[in-house]
């Protein structure tokens, strides 16, 4: 019998096509390799463009040359940090609560979110007055202590110890009190070319960037496990720990601090010159509304849609189009005040409450969610520019070594007005009452915008408060 090819009993015999088979996955593997290379090679190229663009818009105007640019960076490493431990915890009561639909949990979270400010304002804020002259150290210390506590809540995720929620605790308050220290600090870097509303935004647009380019890192480490966007965390903090010591020796410089030993003529007895007073009251309506709305919509849009909307995800979709409305109107805050030449803060506060208003009011009138919509894009965007504004306040007004007490009586009240009007937002949106509760916050806001207006400070008032150089 004869054949007309090798013999497949025989060793060997499919040998060519063997060796055929082994060229093409070698070439292939080449071909691949080659591709691999090439997108390392474009990525990182605009990766490194990237990183020299932002670097190069850091130190503009001046901010090289004064040191800003280096807390701006700072900035950008704890917003990276701050997300990657939120992302961590996503599931966790800290944050689930915030998300389930159900209004007691809600209410757990309304009341966590206190935690924090109560431990910043009466201990951290006059702790980091009395050691001004540290200040580098300060800050350095909220990014070491928030790097071991990333590592311990990375081994007790899982087993439910205890010591997580400890842990937790000591991330919020320690985030809370690096705000306090860096906003202490911007005036001291500030650059003669740009103004402190522009200072504020430049670092906060940074925070912005950093938490978007972290997002996706983090965001993947959690995928292989929510320890493991701990681990990720802990290394930001870590980084910005040797960043924070870094910073210019300016930041730690003590020339031309004033006494805080007592009160004087134009301090009011809450330690604050009038100025400062009048744009917190003013902040208070924008941060109720932001909290209201947050709470109150999505309870309301879930149980109750909007007509077209009355499937579950659609009732989903429309939350989130509100909801990330304001935060679509705080981004662009951040962009305007980075850029804008000039914002006048005492005028600046009174205009985003009255503008709160007027889109609280429309949106009341005109119930449905293009109004909804343009309500949330204007609290995300009112709330950023007052609270940009009273900051600058505060800088311009309170004696430096007082700041950090000052801004730390700020971020308190300022959340307490946020948790207050989550509360109304949660009470409100019952079936019951939930057709008044727009209507509601609307009356709110108008009598509060006519007792802030009522409260403004006389000009002798505020020449006095200029002059003054102590507060109590």
């Amino acid at each position: 019998m004869s054949t007309d090819g090798p013999d497949p009993r025989l060793p060997g015999a499919d040998a060519p096509d063997d060796a055929l088979n082994e060229t093409g996955s070698i070439r292939a593997a080449k071909a691949t390799a080659r591709g691999v290379k090439g997108f390392a090679r474009v990525t990182g190229r605009a990766s490194a463009a990237t990183v020299r663009s932002a670097r190069k818009a850091a130190g503009a105007q001046g901010a090289e040359r004064s040191g800003l640019n280096r807390l701006i960076e700072l900035h950008a490493a704890n917003a990276a940090g701050d997300s990657a431990f939120a992302i961590a915890l996503a599931g966790t009561v800290f944050f689930a609560g915030a998300t389930s639909g159900q209004r007691g949990p809600v209410l757990l979270f309304l009341g966590l979110t206190m935690v924090p400010f109560a431990i910043v304002a009466p201990l951290i804020g006059p702790f980091l007055d009395r050691f001004s002259h540290g200040r580098r150290w300060a800050i350095g210390a909220t990014f070491a202590l928030r790097a071991f506590l990333c590592w311990v809540l990375a081994g007790t995720l899982s087993d439910g110890s205890p010591w997580f929620y400890v842990a937790a605790l000591g991330v919020l308050v320690s985030s809370k009190a690096y705000g306090v220290a860096k906003a202490a600090a911007v005036p001291r870097l500030v650059p003669q070319e740009i103004t402190l509303v522009k200072a504020n935004g430049r670092v906060a647009l940074a925070g912005v960037v950093g938490a978007c380019v972290s997002g996706p890192l983090a965001g993947a480490a959690y995928w292989i496990g929510p320890e493991w966007a701990c681990r990720y965390a802990f290394l930001v903090f870590t980084i910005g720990t040797v960043a924070a010591i870094l910073l210019p020796g300016q930041v730690d410089a003590s020339g031309g601090e004033e006494s805080i030993d007592g009160p004087r003529d134009g301090v009011r007895r809450n330690g604050l010159p009038p100025r400062v007073s009048f744009a917190l009251r003013a902040n208070c309506g924008p941060r109720l509304l932001s909290g209201f709305l947050t709470m109150f919509m999505t309870f309301v849009l879930m149980t109750e849609p909007l007509e077209g909307w009355d499937t579950k995800t659609k009732a989903t979709l429309s939350v989130g189009l509100v909801v990330g409305a304001a935060g679509l109107g705080n981004t662009v805050g951040i962009v305007v005040a980075s850029l804008a030449r000039k914002i006048n803060p005492a005028v600046m506060v009174v205009v985003a409450l009255l503008a709160d208003i007027a889109a609280l009011v429309f949106a009341t009138l005109f119930y449905g969610l293009v109004p909804l919509i343009v309500l949330g894009l204007t609290v995300g965007l009112m709330q950023y520019l007052a609270k940009v504004s009273l900051d600058s306040t505060i800088q311009s007004y309170v004696p430096v070594r007082a700041h950090a007490s000052a801004f730390a009586k700020g971020d308190t009240t300022l959340q307490l007005a946020w948790v207050v009007g989550g509360f109304l937002g949660v009470i409100l949106s019952y079936p019951a009452v939930n057709g008044i509760g727009l209507g509601f916050a609307a009356v709110l806001l108008s009598v509060w915008a006519v007792f802030v207006l009522r409260t403004r400070p006389a000009k002798r008032a505020k020449e006095r408060a200029e002059r003054t150089v102590t507060v109590g």
